[in-house]
């Protein structure tokens, strides 16, 4: 059976086995040395909740000692005190674990705006031998706005001619932009 009792000098509870009772310890709490107290057994036979023959049982009526019957209050529950004290403190708690920061990957994916490439080949941009290129890519840049723009890049490519079997080179922009 465990025996629950305070330590004197800092009110810690404490709970320690019952063949200890008398023993000196040192308080884990405030480490000063406690004595055990003795437990509160009753004389052996005396027991008020013991109902005995000729005595009555009725709830609220004297028993053999001149104290009522109750099976509740009897009962070994009944008997098992614990003492809990919540600590209080009174300024506010203070956070030990910090929330971590967002790592940038995941602001990327959850930002209303995402990276967007365009790229602008020259070869796309002539009409009947007139070059467009320049026209086309200033009306990009100015509906996404200079806000936008993250950086233009140049691009130089060759591809092969299907009609003249021929590699010709040529260039464009890749423009890199939030949209």
């Amino acid at each position: 059976m465990d025996l629950v009792f305070n330590c004197p000098m800092c009110d810690q509870e404490l709970e320690v086995d019952a063949s200890g009772a008398g023993e000196e310890i040192n308080c884990p709490a405030c480490g000063k040395a406690i004595r055990i107290p003795e437990p509160n057994v009753p004389v052996a036979g005396a027991s008020p909740a013991a109902p005995t023959a000729g005595a009555p049982a009725v709830d609220g009526a004297p028993g053999k000692w001149g104290t009522p019957v109750n099976a509740i209050a009897a009962s070994a529950a009944a008997k098992v005190q614990k003492h809990l004290r919540v600590p209080v403190h009174a300024a506010p708690t203070e956070k030990l674990i910090a929330k971590p920061a967002v790592p940038l990957e995941v602001a990327a994916k959850e930002s209303d705006r995402q990276l967007r490439v365009k790229c602008i080949r020259h070869i796309d941009c002539v009409e009947v031998g007139h070059d467009k290129f320049d026209e086309m890519v200033s009306s990009f840049l100015g509906k996404i706005g200079e806000h936008n723009l993250v950086s233009i890049n140049p691009i130089s490519y060759s591809m092969i001619d299907i009609s003249s079997q021929k590699l010709l080179n040529d260039y464009g922009v890749m423009i890199v932009f939030r949209g």
